[in-house]
Protein backbone atom coordinates (compact mmCIF):
# COMPACT_ATOMS: atom_id res chain seq x y z
CA UNK A 1 0.00 0.00 0.00
CA UNK A 2 2.97 2.39 0.16
CA UNK A 3 4.26 1.64 -2.68
CA UNK A 4 0.76 2.35 -4.43
CA UNK A 5 0.46 5.73 -2.38
CA UNK A 6 3.61 6.59 -3.76
CA UNK A 7 2.64 6.07 -7.29
CA UNK A 8 -0.54 8.02 -6.49
CA UNK A 9 1.26 11.31 -5.27
CA UNK A 10 2.84 10.98 -8.95
CA UNK A 11 -0.42 11.72 -10.07
CA UNK A 12 -1.38 15.46 -7.66
CA UNK A 13 -1.98 18.24 -9.75
CA UNK A 14 -2.79 16.35 -13.15
CA UNK A 15 -5.67 13.97 -12.56
CA UNK A 16 -8.52 17.09 -11.39
CA UNK A 17 -11.39 16.41 -11.31
CA UNK A 18 -10.98 13.05 -11.02
CA UNK A 19 -8.69 11.51 -7.38
CA UNK A 20 -5.04 10.71 -8.03
CA UNK A 21 -4.62 6.79 -6.87
CA UNK A 22 -1.89 4.34 -7.14
CA UNK A 23 -2.61 0.84 -7.46
CA UNK A 24 -0.01 -2.48 -7.34
CA UNK A 25 -1.24 -6.10 -8.08
CA UNK A 26 0.78 -8.42 -6.28
CA UNK A 27 0.94 -12.23 -7.23
CA UNK A 28 2.84 -14.85 -5.59
CA UNK A 29 5.15 -12.55 -3.86
CA UNK A 30 5.77 -10.28 -7.28
CA UNK A 31 4.45 -7.13 -8.59
CA UNK A 32 2.93 -7.94 -11.49
CA UNK A 33 1.40 -4.57 -12.21
CA UNK A 34 1.69 -1.20 -11.37
CA UNK A 35 -0.02 1.96 -12.27
CA UNK A 36 -1.68 5.51 -10.96
CA UNK A 37 -4.14 7.95 -12.22
CA UNK A 38 -3.03 9.37 -15.49
CA UNK A 39 -3.18 13.17 -16.74
CA UNK A 40 -6.71 14.36 -17.06
CA UNK A 41 -7.99 11.89 -14.65
CA UNK A 42 -7.80 8.50 -17.25
CA UNK A 43 -7.10 5.96 -17.50
CA UNK A 44 -7.20 5.24 -13.93
CA UNK A 45 -4.95 3.13 -11.71
CA UNK A 46 -6.22 0.12 -11.32
CA UNK A 47 -6.97 0.20 -15.59
CA UNK A 48 -2.98 0.85 -15.73
CA UNK A 49 -1.95 -1.64 -13.37
CA UNK A 50 -4.16 -4.46 -14.90
CA UNK A 51 -2.69 -3.56 -18.41
CA UNK A 52 0.42 -4.23 -17.10
CA UNK A 53 -0.26 -7.32 -15.38
CA UNK A 54 -2.14 -9.27 -18.08
CA UNK A 55 -2.99 -12.76 -17.45
CA UNK A 56 -0.84 -12.49 -14.43
CA UNK A 57 -3.54 -10.28 -12.60
CA UNK A 58 -5.66 -13.40 -12.13
CA UNK A 59 -5.45 -14.35 -8.41
CA UNK A 60 -3.04 -11.07 -7.52
CA UNK A 61 -4.10 -9.04 -5.31
CA UNK A 62 -4.76 -5.83 -5.30
CA UNK A 63 -3.73 -2.70 -3.80
CA UNK A 64 -5.37 0.49 -4.08
CA UNK A 65 -5.11 3.81 -2.64
CA UNK A 66 -9.05 4.48 -3.09
CA UNK A 67 -12.00 2.37 -3.09
CA UNK A 68 -12.54 1.32 -6.89
CA UNK A 69 -15.21 3.35 -9.13
CA UNK A 70 -18.35 2.42 -9.08
CA UNK A 71 -20.27 4.23 -11.52
CA UNK A 72 -20.24 3.91 -15.18
CA UNK A 73 -18.87 7.14 -17.16
CA UNK A 74 -16.66 8.27 -19.76
CA UNK A 75 -15.00 4.48 -18.82
CA UNK A 76 -16.18 1.37 -17.20
CA UNK A 77 -16.33 0.74 -13.33
CA UNK A 78 -13.22 -0.15 -12.32
CA UNK A 79 -14.50 -2.74 -9.62
CA UNK A 80 -15.78 -4.68 -12.40
CA UNK A 81 -12.53 -4.40 -14.27
CA UNK A 82 -10.81 -6.40 -11.14
CA UNK A 83 -13.82 -8.89 -11.22
CA UNK A 84 -13.43 -9.58 -14.85
CA UNK A 85 -9.47 -9.60 -14.44
CA UNK A 86 -10.12 -12.58 -12.15
CA UNK A 87 -8.18 -11.12 -8.67
CA UNK A 88 -8.35 -12.78 -5.68
CA UNK A 89 -8.35 -9.90 -3.12
CA UNK A 90 -8.17 -6.58 -2.99
CA UNK A 91 -6.71 -4.04 -0.52
CA UNK A 92 -8.00 -0.32 0.23
CA UNK A 93 -6.76 2.62 2.21
CA UNK A 94 -9.92 4.67 1.89
CA UNK A 95 -13.85 4.49 1.08
CA UNK A 96 -14.56 6.76 -2.19
CA UNK A 97 -17.16 9.47 -0.53
CA UNK A 98 -18.42 10.33 -3.75
CA UNK A 99 -22.48 9.86 -3.73
CA UNK A 100 -21.67 7.41 -7.02
CA UNK A 101 -19.43 5.12 -5.40
CA UNK A 102 -19.87 5.55 -1.59
CA UNK A 103 -19.22 1.85 -0.85
CA UNK A 104 -20.53 0.66 -3.89
CA UNK A 105 -17.20 -0.82 -5.64
CA UNK A 106 -16.46 -2.87 -2.19
CA UNK A 107 -19.71 -4.53 -2.53
CA UNK A 108 -19.45 -5.15 -6.25
CA UNK A 109 -15.90 -6.87 -5.24
CA UNK A 110 -17.72 -8.78 -2.41
CA UNK A 111 -20.64 -9.55 -4.38
CA UNK A 112 -18.03 -11.43 -6.85
CA UNK A 113 -16.37 -13.12 -4.05
CA UNK A 114 -13.42 -11.29 -3.84
CA UNK A 115 -11.79 -10.79 -0.35
CA UNK A 116 -11.81 -6.97 0.58
CA UNK A 117 -9.84 -5.46 3.16
CA UNK A 118 -10.50 -1.89 3.88
CA UNK A 119 -8.50 1.05 5.91
CA UNK A 120 -4.85 0.11 5.29
CA UNK A 121 -2.97 3.63 5.71
CA UNK A 122 -5.37 5.39 5.74
CA UNK A 123 -4.46 8.66 7.65
CA UNK A 124 -1.58 9.04 5.12
CA UNK A 125 -4.40 8.17 2.09
CA UNK A 126 -6.28 10.82 3.20
CA UNK A 127 -3.36 13.57 3.88
CA UNK A 128 -2.84 12.17 0.24
CA UNK A 129 -6.24 12.74 -1.23
CA UNK A 130 -7.64 15.60 0.70
CA UNK A 131 -8.06 17.66 -2.54
CA UNK A 132 -10.39 15.42 -3.87
CA UNK A 133 -12.09 14.65 -0.44
CA UNK A 134 -12.39 18.16 0.67
CA UNK A 135 -14.07 19.10 -2.90
CA UNK A 136 -16.67 15.70 -2.86
CA UNK A 137 -17.48 16.54 0.67
CA UNK A 138 -17.17 20.29 1.21
CA UNK A 139 -17.70 21.33 -2.34
CA UNK A 140 -14.36 23.55 -2.73
CA UNK A 141 -10.74 22.56 -3.56
CA UNK A 142 -7.86 22.11 -0.70
CA UNK A 143 -6.19 25.01 -0.11
CA UNK A 144 -2.86 25.48 0.47
CA UNK A 145 -1.58 29.23 1.81
CA UNK A 146 2.10 29.65 0.77
CA UNK A 147 3.80 33.02 2.36
CA UNK A 148 7.69 34.17 2.13
CA UNK A 149 8.19 36.49 4.69
CA UNK A 150 11.41 38.36 6.34
CA UNK A 151 12.05 37.40 9.94
CA UNK A 152 9.63 40.29 11.31
CA UNK A 153 6.76 39.13 9.13
CA UNK A 154 6.90 41.26 5.60
CA UNK A 155 6.28 40.35 1.71
CA UNK A 156 8.40 43.50 0.90
CA UNK A 157 9.23 46.72 1.30
CA UNK A 158 8.18 49.50 1.80
CA UNK A 159 8.38 50.10 -2.19
CA UNK A 160 7.18 47.04 -2.67
CA UNK A 161 10.19 45.36 -3.60
CA UNK A 162 9.92 41.61 -2.96
CA UNK A 163 12.27 39.70 -5.09
CA UNK A 164 13.97 38.14 -3.76
CA UNK A 165 12.75 37.72 0.16
CA UNK A 166 13.75 34.11 0.21
CA UNK A 167 16.68 32.12 -1.58
CA UNK A 168 17.04 29.68 -4.85
CA UNK A 169 16.13 26.79 -2.81
CA UNK A 170 13.31 27.79 -1.22
CA UNK A 171 12.30 29.56 -4.43
CA UNK A 172 12.72 26.10 -6.22
CA UNK A 173 10.54 24.05 -3.52
CA UNK A 174 7.42 26.48 -4.18
CA UNK A 175 8.24 25.33 -7.63
CA UNK A 176 7.93 21.83 -6.71
CA UNK A 177 4.36 22.61 -4.58
CA UNK A 178 2.73 24.21 -7.71
CA UNK A 179 3.68 21.60 -9.76
CA UNK A 180 1.12 19.36 -7.20
CA UNK A 181 -1.76 21.43 -7.29
CA UNK A 182 -3.91 21.41 -10.05
CA UNK A 183 -3.81 25.82 -9.48
CA UNK A 184 -1.69 28.69 -8.34
CA UNK A 185 -3.90 31.85 -7.63
CA UNK A 186 -2.49 35.10 -6.57
CA UNK A 187 -4.86 38.40 -5.88
CA UNK A 188 -5.58 41.50 -8.20
CA UNK A 189 -3.12 43.62 -6.08
CA UNK A 190 -0.37 40.93 -6.80
CA UNK A 191 -1.17 40.66 -10.18
CA UNK A 192 -0.74 44.37 -10.87
CA UNK A 193 2.22 45.00 -8.98
CA UNK A 194 4.46 42.11 -9.77
CA UNK A 195 3.16 40.81 -13.00
CA UNK A 196 3.99 37.30 -12.21
CA UNK A 197 3.92 34.24 -14.51
CA UNK A 198 2.20 31.61 -11.90
CA UNK A 199 3.90 29.05 -13.66
CA UNK A 200 6.29 26.10 -13.15
CA UNK A 201 9.80 26.29 -14.10
CA UNK A 202 12.87 24.74 -13.62
CA UNK A 203 11.19 21.55 -13.43
CA UNK A 204 11.53 20.42 -17.32
CA UNK A 205 8.61 19.57 -19.62
CA UNK A 206 5.69 19.46 -16.65
CA UNK A 207 2.10 19.86 -17.29
CA UNK A 208 1.24 23.58 -15.94
CA UNK A 209 -1.27 24.08 -13.43
CA UNK A 210 -4.45 26.46 -13.86
CA UNK A 211 -3.17 30.12 -13.22
CA UNK A 212 -6.02 31.95 -10.88
CA UNK A 213 -6.57 35.58 -10.76
CA UNK A 214 -9.01 36.71 -8.08
CA UNK A 215 -10.04 40.10 -8.88
CA UNK A 216 -13.25 41.90 -8.24
CA UNK A 217 -13.54 44.39 -10.97
CA UNK A 218 -11.16 43.03 -13.20
CA UNK A 219 -9.11 46.11 -13.12
CA UNK A 220 -5.66 43.96 -14.38
CA UNK A 221 -3.37 45.20 -17.38
CA UNK A 222 -4.04 43.50 -20.18
CA UNK A 223 -0.44 44.59 -21.47
CA UNK A 224 1.40 41.92 -18.99
CA UNK A 225 2.88 38.70 -19.00
CA UNK A 226 -0.33 36.96 -17.80
CA UNK A 227 -2.88 38.41 -20.77
CA UNK A 228 0.15 37.35 -23.47
CA UNK A 229 0.32 33.88 -22.48
CA UNK A 230 -3.71 32.86 -21.71
CA UNK A 231 -3.77 30.99 -24.61
CA UNK A 232 -0.71 29.10 -24.22
CA UNK A 233 -1.66 28.73 -20.16
CA UNK A 234 -4.47 28.66 -18.74
CA UNK A 235 -5.62 31.73 -17.39
CA UNK A 236 -8.75 31.87 -14.83
CA UNK A 237 -9.88 35.29 -13.91
CA UNK A 238 -12.81 35.13 -10.84
CA UNK A 239 -14.58 38.66 -10.61
CA UNK A 240 -18.00 39.79 -9.46
CA UNK A 241 -19.85 40.51 -12.92
CA UNK A 242 -21.70 43.49 -10.86
CA UNK A 243 -18.40 45.35 -10.18
CA UNK A 244 -17.24 44.75 -13.78
CA UNK A 245 -17.26 46.75 -16.63
CA UNK A 246 -18.06 44.54 -19.91
CA UNK A 247 -15.75 46.03 -22.00
CA UNK A 248 -13.05 44.07 -19.38
CA UNK A 249 -14.66 40.74 -19.35
CA UNK A 250 -14.99 41.32 -23.30
CA UNK A 251 -11.21 41.88 -23.59
CA UNK A 252 -9.80 39.13 -21.38
CA UNK A 253 -11.85 36.99 -23.16
CA UNK A 254 -10.63 37.90 -26.51
CA UNK A 255 -7.35 37.36 -25.23
CA UNK A 256 -8.12 33.40 -23.69
CA UNK A 257 -9.19 33.96 -20.31
CA UNK A 258 -12.07 31.80 -18.72
CA UNK A 259 -14.01 33.98 -16.34
CA UNK A 260 -15.21 32.71 -13.52
CA UNK A 261 -18.08 35.07 -12.06
CA UNK A 262 -18.14 34.93 -8.35
CA UNK A 263 -20.48 37.25 -5.58
CA UNK A 264 -18.82 39.85 -3.79
CA UNK A 265 -18.47 39.72 0.53
CA UNK A 266 -17.47 42.95 2.53
CA UNK A 267 -15.91 44.71 -0.23
CA UNK A 268 -14.08 41.89 -1.76
CA UNK A 269 -14.96 38.74 -3.66
CA UNK A 270 -16.58 36.14 -1.18
CA UNK A 271 -13.84 33.57 -0.16
CA UNK A 272 -16.35 30.56 0.55
CA UNK A 273 -17.85 31.33 -2.89
CA UNK A 274 -14.84 31.81 -4.33
CA UNK A 275 -13.61 28.53 -3.81
CA UNK A 276 -16.96 26.47 -4.27
CA UNK A 277 -16.79 28.35 -8.10
CA UNK A 278 -13.37 26.47 -8.74
CA UNK A 279 -14.87 23.34 -6.89
CA UNK A 280 -17.76 23.44 -9.44
CA UNK A 281 -15.37 23.52 -12.21
CA UNK A 282 -13.65 20.45 -11.25
CA UNK A 283 -10.50 22.05 -9.48
CA UNK A 284 -9.74 19.50 -6.01
CA UNK A 285 -6.00 21.24 -5.30
CA UNK A 286 -5.29 25.34 -4.91
CA UNK A 287 -2.22 26.94 -4.39
CA UNK A 288 -2.24 30.41 -2.82
CA UNK A 289 0.52 32.95 -3.08
CA UNK A 290 -1.15 35.96 -1.98
CA UNK A 291 -1.08 38.79 -1.32
CA UNK A 292 -2.22 39.82 1.94
CA UNK A 293 -5.79 41.01 1.28
CA UNK A 294 -6.62 37.59 -0.29
CA UNK A 295 -4.72 35.74 2.37
CA UNK A 296 -6.79 37.28 5.05
CA UNK A 297 -9.86 36.88 3.57
CA UNK A 298 -9.48 33.26 3.43
CA UNK A 299 -7.42 32.82 6.47
CA UNK A 300 -10.37 34.36 8.22
CA UNK A 301 -13.18 32.47 6.83
CA UNK A 302 -11.42 29.53 7.86
CA UNK A 303 -10.92 27.75 4.36
CA UNK A 304 -6.86 27.45 4.83
CA UNK A 305 -6.14 23.78 4.84
CA UNK A 306 -2.64 23.99 4.90
CA UNK A 307 -0.10 26.47 5.54
CA UNK A 308 3.53 26.83 4.13
CA UNK A 309 5.85 29.34 5.53
CA UNK A 310 9.41 30.55 4.34
CA UNK A 311 11.12 32.59 7.22
CA UNK A 312 14.63 34.23 5.65
CA UNK A 313 17.32 35.55 7.53
CA UNK A 314 16.53 39.39 7.09
CA UNK A 315 14.02 42.36 8.83
CA UNK A 316 12.34 44.65 6.60
CA UNK A 317 11.04 47.05 9.46
CA UNK A 318 7.58 48.04 9.99
CA UNK A 319 7.26 49.95 7.29
CA UNK A 320 7.95 46.86 5.16
CA UNK A 321 4.12 45.55 3.47
CA UNK A 322 3.09 43.21 6.18
CA UNK A 323 1.97 39.43 5.21
CA UNK A 324 -1.52 38.89 6.16
CA UNK A 325 -4.55 42.02 5.72
CA UNK A 326 -6.77 42.95 8.56
CA UNK A 327 -8.72 39.47 10.27
CA UNK A 328 -11.77 40.06 12.32
CA UNK A 329 -11.10 41.01 15.89
CA UNK A 330 -11.73 38.65 18.68
CA UNK A 331 -10.88 36.69 21.53
CA UNK A 332 -7.03 35.14 20.73
CA UNK A 333 -8.74 31.61 20.92
CA UNK A 334 -10.96 32.60 18.07
CA UNK A 335 -7.82 33.44 15.73
CA UNK A 336 -7.07 30.75 12.79
CA UNK A 337 -5.06 27.65 14.79
CA UNK A 338 -2.63 24.86 12.53
CA UNK A 339 -0.66 22.39 13.82
CA UNK A 340 2.69 22.06 12.78
CA UNK A 341 3.64 18.79 10.49
CA UNK A 342 6.80 19.25 8.83
CA UNK A 343 9.57 22.10 8.96
CA UNK A 344 13.44 22.47 7.48
CA UNK A 345 16.12 24.26 6.33
CA UNK A 346 16.48 25.16 2.69
CA UNK A 347 19.28 27.39 2.08
CA UNK A 348 19.78 30.06 4.60
CA UNK A 349 15.66 29.53 5.04
CA UNK A 350 13.15 27.77 6.89
CA UNK A 351 10.36 26.07 5.47
CA UNK A 352 7.22 25.19 8.27
CA UNK A 353 4.23 23.24 7.11
CA UNK A 354 1.18 23.55 9.38
CA UNK A 355 -2.34 21.93 8.58
CA UNK A 356 -5.42 22.68 10.61
CA UNK A 357 -6.40 20.88 13.15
Amino acid sequence: MRHALGLGARGLGRTWPNPAVGCVLVKDGRVVGRGWTQPGGRPHAEVVALAQAGTAARGATAYVTLEPCAHHGKTPPCAEALVAAGVARVVTALTDPDPRVAGGGHAILRAAGIAVTEGVEAEVARRAQIGFLTRITKGRPMLTLKLALSLDGRIATASGESRWITGPEARRAVHAMRLQHDAVMVGGGTARADDPMLNVRGMGDVPQPVRLVASRGLNLSREGRLAASAREVPLWLLHDPEATEPADAEGWEALGARLVPVGSAGGGLDPLATLRGLGAAGLTRVFCEGGGALAASLLGAGLVDRLVVFSAGLALGSEGRPALGALPRGPLAEAPHFRLVDHRALGGDVMQVWERP
